[in-house]
């Protein structure tokens, strides 16, 4: 009897042991299974895509970021086919200040108005080219006249001096024959999107200013909307103090660089949105990414799902947060939200979402200035199809949800 108590007893300890081991590894596993989500969300795909109400800071891992850009646009007389994108960054950069000159002091001119111009619609996208290229498509009048037909951001993804100011005075000239306002997406900071399915950008912070400068040269005189490096400031926790602290510096040059070279056009840097950090966590990195001198204001929503009242009453906190001045304003990507948010988790083409509110400029709405779709609508986070790329099924269900 007492050897049955022993090995009763031994094997009860050798079973506690096993159960241990087998927690430990499932933790590890969920580990592992939410830094490859991480990857996807990074990839500049839907942040937080959880709640639609303002709450505390969640880990970035469980929100989403920007959706993956179309590659970098071409001249609107070039035919349908785009450069390729940009090509990913080395693992881990160091965030260094730049050594560039300082850029002259802004003209003594008043700030640049809030944008009243109808808003451009780019001759040549992935939307546009699936339109052309499948004309008995049932699914086509429906995707063309809500989706195709609208106004949309065109993004600029890749590092490419030497290239990148020939791109965007291509857009901005197209933009200016027709009496229309270009939304111009910069996407090119150092460590984008941490590492994740959207990383990539210049090598270093001088490259990028270098960078910034030709894109500057290519906005020429007319209004313009300029939404500066999406999640660059709201998924800033993965660098360093040390690589924050530089990454915020060059935004800020960046944004000095921009509104100097075009006095009409209006720079708004990134406020996140109203399911990831508080207003005032976030006012205070916009601060420190010099936001409010260098800037007309903020962005929010890029690429997520959070309805347009949310980020309305989200924005006017962070700017009342960010303490002015008091011409700032904000605008809002509307170009998923019809339905709200999906789900907590469920960032990576959700079923059952919505086109927003069109693009305006026209929003009735105090120190909100205007209704984007900075997100191209159709375009995959990941889940659908490759990330970035058009999709007719996920555009027509955005189209008639």
């Amino acid at each position: 009897m007492p050897g049955t108590r022993v090995r009763r007893r031994t094997a009860h300890r050798e079973r506690r042991r096993a159960a241990r081991r087998h927690a430990l590894l499932a933790v590890a596993s969920a580990v592992v299974a939410i830094g490859a989500t991480a990857g996807l969300i990074d990839a500049g795909h839907q942040d937080g895509r959880d709640t639609a109400r303002p709450g505390p800071t969640p880990p970035p891992v469980l929100q989403p970021l920007p959706a993956v850009p179309t590659p970098t646009a071409p001249a609107p007389s070039a035919s349908s086919a785009r450069p390729a994108p940009a090509a990913p960054s080395p693992s881990r950069t160091t965030a260094r200040p730049s050594a560039a000159p300082t850029p002259p002091p802004a003209r003594p001119t008043a700030p640049a108005p809030a944008p009243r111009n109808r808003l451009f619609r780019h001759p040549h996208s992935q939307v546009l080219d699936w339109v052309r290229a499948n004309p008995d498509d049932p699914r086509r009048p429906v995707i063309e006249s809500r989706i195709a037909a609208q106004p949309a951001a065109v993004w600029f993804a890749a590092h490419n001096p030497g290239e990148i100011a020939g791109q965007v005075r291509a857009v901005t000239r197209g933009a200016a024959a027709a009496g229309r306002t270009p939304v111009l997406v910069p996407y090119a900071i150092p460590d984008r999107d941490c590492g994740g399915a959207s990383q990539g950008g210049a090598p270093d912070l001088a490259a990028y200013d270098a960078w910034i400068r030709e894109f500057a040269r290519g906005l020429g005189a007319g209004a313009a909307i300029v939404i500066l490096e999406p999640d660059a400031i709201a998924l800033s926790d993965c660098l360093t103090a040390p690589e924050r602290a530089a990454r915020f510096a060059s935004l800020a040059r960046a944004g000095r660089t921009l509104r100097t070279a075009d006095p009409r056009a209006r720079v708004y840097f990134d406020g996140g949105h109203s399911g990831w950090h508080t207003p005032a966590k976030q006012a205070a990195a916009l601060r420190a990414a010099g936001a409010a001198t260098n800037g007309d204001g903020i962005f929010t929503n890029v690429a997520n799902f959070h309805r347009t009242a949310d980020e309305t009453a989200y924005a006017r906190r962070v700017l009342a947060a960010l303490g002015g001045p008091a011409r700032l304003g904000a605008v809002i990507d509307t170009s998923r939200n019809g339905n709200g948010a999906p789900a907590a988790g469920e960032w990576c083409d959700p079923a059952g979402r919505a086109l927003g509110r069109t693009p305006t400029t026209r929003t009735g709405e105090a120190r909100i200035d205007a209704y984007l779709w900075v997100k191209l609508p159709g375009e995959s986070d990941g889940c659908s199809a490759a990330p970035g790329s058009f999709t007719p099924e996920y555009a027509y269900s955005l189209a008639t949800g």
